[in-house]
């Protein structure tokens, strides 16, 4: 049976208390932890990395959903979300920062078991499936609008993040394809041995870099700066280029 990891995170102990009691209910999920701030909860994550993450709004210092987004713009994989709020206004926030669901408080352990079965389907669709690309991968599907589009990975020129949509940029004149995806999501489904994020708003393609500069590459006549926190990597990778 799959067993999801999880991290309960509320200021208020009552509330937290509730979490707590009602993943030990669910035969699939297991506490790692719990916490009571967002600033805690983030190196948690980081050191537990959990499955999944019940994750109260707010929160003193560092919001529940300010979290999601620093979570969003990390390198890495990214758990799942499940927000846990006496406020309903932050729903549309909630989905711009791929939240499997939205608890508003008080709920009852019905309404929990169901969002916990959306990220234990997710989790198991997933298993079926390769976590990531091979080489012989020459493609992946994007909902745009309300169909899936096809795109072969071959004629992705980069990647570009607009608010809440990705922008893929194609090559020979082909008409640029808009998703409402997160860039951090769509860093997961692409092959790592082949494309990189090098900053907070684009991933592109490690054969269509044409040249690099001490902080730029450039494919075709479009520069993009490689971000402070991806320097290292991007570095690691160019050193072996030049061997």
């Amino acid at each position: 049976m799959t067993v999801l990891k999880c991290i309960a995170v509320d200021d208020e102990p009552l509330a937290l208390k509730l979490v707590e009691t009602f993943i030990a209910q669910t035969p699939f999920l297991q506490l790692s932890c719990s916490c009571d701030n967002a600033v805690e909860a983030m190196g948690l994550i980081r050191e537990q990395q959990p499955d999944v993450v019940f994750l109260d709004i707010n929160m003193p210092n560092l919001t529940g959903m300010e979290l999601a987004r620093l979570l969003n713009e990390q390198p890495g994989p990214l758990p799942k979300i499940i927000f846990t709020t006496a406020y309903n206004h932050y729903a549309i926030e909630g989905y711009r920062v791929n939240a499997v669901d939205y608890l508003l408080k008080p709920f009852s352990y019905e309404e929990f078991l169901r969002a916990a079965n959306k990220v234990l389907h997710i989790s198991e669709e997933s298993s079926n499936q390769p976590q990531s690309f091979t080489l012989d991968d020459e493609f992946i599907f994007l909902k745009v609008e309300y169909q899936w589009v096809r795109i072969s990975l071959k004629d992705i020129l980069y990647v570009e993040s607009l608010k809440d949509y990705v922008k893929v940029h194609l090559e020979d004149n082909q008409k640029s394809v808009m998703s409402l995806i997160s860039l951090k999501a769509l860093e997961e489904k692409l092959p790592s041995s082949k494309f990189m994020r090098i900053n907070r708003s684009f991933i592109v393609p490690l054969d269509k870099i044409n040249s690099i500069s001490k902080n730029s590459i450039f494919i075709n006549k479009t520069e993009i700066t490689v971000g402070e926190q991806y320097k290292e990597t991007f570095k690691t990778i160019v050193e072996k280029w030049l061997k």
